[in-house]
């Protein structure tokens, strides 16, 4: 029987650098073959973009497979058992495939699948790799106050006291092998120590937790963990361990459609209030600048944004502007958009 090929799932919240972490990992690949399979949550497929023009020797955009259905884990059998098959089946398969799940996906029910017998004997989870925010976390944007819940639910015990972003955070945790803690850079040295310990304190004692700038970490750490995460399943505890299936009813995308700005910092004066004044986790997307051939990328994770130009706009294609918008539910979508297109 040939050998499984290996995969490696890259979780972590929206923003976090998942992204940037595969860019890196593309460049230091250092000849193996690799598939990438791209989960988005959102109409609009931002990163798949982004990998498949990131110009990278031997990444073609025939190595790129892009889901965009929201959450893979929730369609097993309609999407990702299909697309795992066709890569395996192909004449040339590869050395390794690397799935980047959604932001809001949780991870345990995704390495179930692995166990599904079309891909059981032909695959394996060579190591589940989760990205945190590093200054997100220092800012306690995924912690929660355990006395505070308990008093809470002591003073009305019918309550639903569950945090959404909470639990997919833990359950990211909970269910890797490695963990990046990226962005390190916009930490000072107390800081990075803190949020490094407080992180640690949520793993499990045989995971390894490093730290990065840009999602700069080497193929060679990344890939060959030999975890064979599908076989330990029980010690990678869930919140919806038992549970038939999962919703993602917490959150909700839209995409707005933009003309040209007339340069990246006006688009970036109508994000900022729209962000800080509706509950929107992540905008991502392209947008076109007047007199610009080359095309904006957008980046936000919630007040932080970021920009840069990609490539040049190709012969015959509008240019203009798309972002993915993704938020908590409830989100006014016209006013959104409105304050968006100015």
């Amino acid at each position: 029987m040939a050998a499984k090929v290996p995969a490696t799932v890259i979780t972590g919240f929206l923003g976090a650098g998942k992204t940037s972490l595969i860019r890196h990992l593309l460049a230091t690949a250092r000849g193996r073959r690799l598939a990438l399979i791209v989960n988005e949550f959102g109409e609009l497929g931002v990163d798949g973009e982004i990998l498949a023009s990131c110009g990278i020797e031997g990444c073609g955009e025939d190595d790129i497979v892009e889901l965009a259905n929201g959450c893979i884990c929730c369609t097993v059998a309609d999407d990702f058992i299909p697309t795992v098959t066709a890569l395996l089946d192909r004449a040339a398969p590869p050395d390794q495939i690397v799935i980047e799940t959604s932001g809001l996906a949780l991870p345990k029910p995704l390495l179930k699948a692995f166990d599904w017998p079309e891909i059981r004997t032909r695959l394996t989870v060579d190591g589940v790799i989760a990205v945190v925010d590093g200054a997100a976390v220092d800012d306690g944007r995924f912690a929660t106050d355990p006395e505070a819940v308990a008093r809470q639910r002591r003073l009305d015990p019918n309550l639903d006291h569950d945090n959404p972003l909470e639990e997919v955070y833990e359950d990211q945790l909970a269910c890797a092998d490695l963990v990046v803690l990226n962005k390190a850079d916009l930490l000072e040295s107390r800081a990075l120590e803190r949020t490094m310990g407080a992180v640690a304190g949520r793993l499990r004692p045989e995971v390894k937790l490093v730290s990065a700038v840009a999602g700069a970490i080497d193929a060679g750490i990344l890939l060959g963990l030999g975890a064979a995460a599908e076989d330990d399943l029980g010690a990678r505890p869930s919140h919806h361990d038992g549970a038939p299936e999962h919703e993602h009813d917490d959150f909700e995308s839209f995409t707005v459609n933009l003309g040209a700005v007339a340069s990246p910092a006006q688009l970036l004066e109508r994000l900022h209030p729209v962000v800080a004044g509706h509950d929107i986790l992540r905008v991502k997307g392209f947008a076109a600048v007047a007199g610009k051939d080359m095309r904006l990328v957008v980046q936000g994770v919630g007040a932080r944004l970021q920009h840069y130009y990609d490539r040049d706009w190709r012969a015959g294609e509008a240019r203009s502007g798309r972002l993915v918008v993704i938020g908590c539910s409830g989100l006014d979508r016209r006013a959104i958009a409105g304050a968006i297109r100015g």
